[in-house]
């Protein structure tokens, strides 16, 4: 078989040089087409469910959502493993798919059960999905400053302007925010003046549930018009939340503002984000979605952030802490100059050791055809072009040359033998 191959291919060389040339353009466009990353995602194929109960113990939470849901999402197809974790308010459950399993059909098939599962958990609890990234996802982080504005009002700007814009670029999963305080309005209520008033916790809290909405009335028609009819309820302020009613005794009503004390405060903080020593920060994370292309995400996200900058209050600016596609750029300029070095020296090794251009040059063409037969592999495998894969290439060039030179020496003894049988 090998020999009928390399009789047909001297005979054919026009044929030849065509398929090399086709090779060749193939390879080109699968690097400038696969996905350029800085490291491998050695990530598992997992889909995370993710339910919160606040207030409640780690027993709790393993015996009235964690174990329900492990219960129910058992039997899936392509499942190859199920782990959970649950902790003080929440419960995690890692469902691990196999390796082929595609990753959106995997999620499908968890929300599928997820359905079912929800009759067996507590009223309200509800299980979500996490996002649809993996563990090397992490690939744009910023933060803001604004000389004026304390913690609570750039985190407010983050979680109610830029999280919102910055979701909708293409291949972004998740956009997660980060340091600063979340606005809170806490009523401390005083215990004394409920029994005094003999009024329950409850009550107060039914009574900030019913003032909180709006609502819609009929169409009135006066002269031939008609006026849609709301009533207006939300609560704006502290000054709203203080005004509402409780109950009443003698027809006078007894407010929220007469039993507790109303203030603005930031949600529990379980820890800070400081940036390079000098003070708290708030900003965000941009998740990558699985399997896109990191390279052009941020580059679509520096795009976006152009436009986002126009909106944003005076005096707000928005920096880069971490930003992948230097890394990237870094590690595939440092391995392309190897490459190209070492195809060099193994070149002029070639061309000592053979003596001869001519079949010098067959063997020096294995090695860059070789490489972009690699990457057509690559590409179709759907690999993406990262430190390992391109370091791997870089090991390979001195053996790619072996068989070439083999194969040319043993070419050139057998017609000079050709030749001096002839003589």
């Amino acid at each position: 078989m090998i020999e009928r191959i390399i009789r047909w291919s001297t005979h054919n060389r026009f044929f030849v040089w065509v398929v090399i040339i086709l090779l060749f353009a193939a390879g080109i466009w699968s690097v400038y087409n696969t996905s350029v990353d800085a490291i491998p995602d050695l990530s598992e194929n997992q889909v995370i469910v993710y339910t919160e109960w606040m207030g409640r113990n780690p027993k709790i939470i393993e015996d009235q959502i964690t174990y329900p849901l492990v219960s129910n999402l058992q039997g899936i197809p392509k499942v190859k493993a199920i782990r959970a974790s649950s902790m003080f308010g929440m419960s995690f459950v890692f469902v691990i798919f196999d390796e082929d399993a595609e990753i959106y059909w995997a999620r499908t098939r968890v929300l599928e059960r997820l359905n079912f599962a929800n009759k067996n958990l507590p009223e309200g609890v509800v299980p979500s999905l996490g996002p649809d990234g993996t563990g090397v996802g992490h690939v744009f982080w910023y933060t803001l400053h604004g000389k004026g504005y304390d913690l609570g009002e750039l985190r407010a700007i983050q979680d109610w302007y830029l999280k919102f814009s910055l979701q909708n670029i293409e291949g972004v999963s998740e956009v997660a925010s980060f340091g600063g305080f979340q606005k809170n309005y806490t009523i401390s209520i005083n215990p004394q003046k409920l029994i005094y008033y003999n009024l329950s916790v409850m009550q107060i809290a039914d009574a900030l549930k019913n003032n909180n909405r709006d609502v819609g009335g009929s169409v009135s028609d006066i002269n031939g018009t008609g006026f849609m009819i709301k009533g207006k309820g939300y609560l704006k302020g502290i000054e709203d939340i203080e005004e509402i009613a409780i109950n009443s005794e003698n027809t006078i009503p007894i407010k929220i503002k007469d039993v507790a004390d109303v203030q603005i405060t930031g949600n529990q903080r379980l820890g800070i984000v400081e940036e390079n020593g000098m003070g708290e920060v708030a900003g965000g994370v941009i998740v990558a979605r699985y399997g896109v292309n990191p390279k052009e995400i941020i580059s679509r996200i520096k795009s976006k952030l152009k436009d986002i900058e126009s909106g944003l209050p005076p005096g707000v600016k928005i920096k880069t802490v971490y930003d992948r596609s230097d890394l990237i750029q870094a590690s595939i300029n440092t391995l392309k100059e190897a490459l190209w070095e070492e195809i060099l020296v193994v070149s002029i090794v070639v061309l000592i050791f053979i003596f001869h251009i001519r079949s010098a040059i067959v063997a020096i063409l294995t090695i860059p055809l070789s490489v972009m037969i690699g990457f057509i592999f690559i590409k179709i495998f759907g690999i993406s072009l990262n430190i390992m894969t391109l370091g791997g290439i870089a090991l390979a060039i001195g053996d790619l040359v072996d068989a070439g030179i083999v194969m040319t020496e043993n070419a050139y003894k057998n017609l000079v033998r050709e030749v001096l049988n002839e003589d």
